[in-house]
């Protein structure tokens, strides 16, 4: 039993308008033994209709000090770990190597919401080209995330653009990308870097998780290791969601343990 989600937001996102503490003891109430908050912070977001430009930008302090608050609280019922979900870009390596230095996190998700200046989310990064096309592209950003920063913990739903493709990850195969993805693996191993297996696409419609399996499996592989779970939970409702079949899926791809940071460092639990 995996009792460990590592990929929350609460209202400290911006697409999260779910009380911290409500979450909580949901978890409690679920059987959880650690929840990991990992709230949002983007530099350089794009601006759009819904998002205003600093929307992505954590308040950290508030962030920190609701937390060390319900850490306290709940201390004998659970336990809460302080992280952060870090969007990479070229264009805020420097900002995010400032960042990431001011605060003493448990663990930090690197993630890619942004490929030169375009959110997958949004329709337009599909549009005027094939889908192929689209995510090579958003796989070359990811590459190039990896090579220019370091200062991370495990690479965060390293496929997340497939669950807004057309068709999402129906025609979606690791096979199709397997050179950009063996590349990014690889990288990743070197730098002793892990990857997450985060179930949230699952609730968007797709039939596997992020990263799809066959990534999962070529991952093990090469000699990865490092593994977080993560529901990737905006609400109460999907927290932990689908870990009974993230075991069994882990297990098949040859993993053994999965990892829970804290104060940067990973502790290995049996599956």
């Amino acid at each position: 039993m995996i009792t460990a989600d590592c990929h929350l937001h609460s209202s400290f996102s911006a697409d999260s308008d779910t009380p911290m503490e409500e979450m909580v003891l949901q978890g409690i109430r679920l059987g959880l033994d650690t929840m990991c908050f990992t709230e949002h912070n983007d530099f350089d977001y794009p601006v759009s209709s819904d998002l205003t430009e600093d929307a992505l930008l954590l308040n950290t302090d508030s962030y920190l000090y609701d937390l060390a608050g319900l850490k306290e609280k709940y201390s004998d019922k659970i336990r809460l770990l302080f992280g952060v979900e870090l969007g990479l870009q070229p264009e805020a390596m420097r900002q995010n190597a400032v960042y990431v230095k001011s605060y003493e996190f448990d663990f930090i998700i690197g993630s890619s919401h942004v490929c030169h200046g375009k959110d997958p989310y949004y329709p337009g990064f599909f549009e005027g080209r094939s889908r192929e096309a689209a995510l090579r592209e958003y796989f070359e950003s990811i590459l190039e995330n990896v090579r220019k920063f370091s200062n991370f913990d495990v690479y965060g739903h390293l496929d997340y653009a497939v669950r807004y493709a057309p068709g999402k990850d129906e025609w979606y195969t690791y096979e199709a990308y397997r050179d950009i993805l063996d590349e990014i693996l690889s990288l990743l191993i070197h730098k002793e870097k892990g990857i997450e297996l985060n179930t949230g696409g699952i609730k968007s419609g797709m039939q596997d998780f992020h990263p799809c399996m066959g990534a999962l499996k070529r991952y093990r592989e090469l000699g990865g290791e490092i593994i977080t779970i993560g529901s990737d939970a905006h609400d109460t409702q999907n927290i932990a969601g689908y870990f009974n079949r993230a075991a069994e899926v882990l297990k098949e791809c040859g993993f053994r343990y999965y990892c829970v940071f804290e104060k940067r460092t990973p502790a290995y639990y049996r599956l």
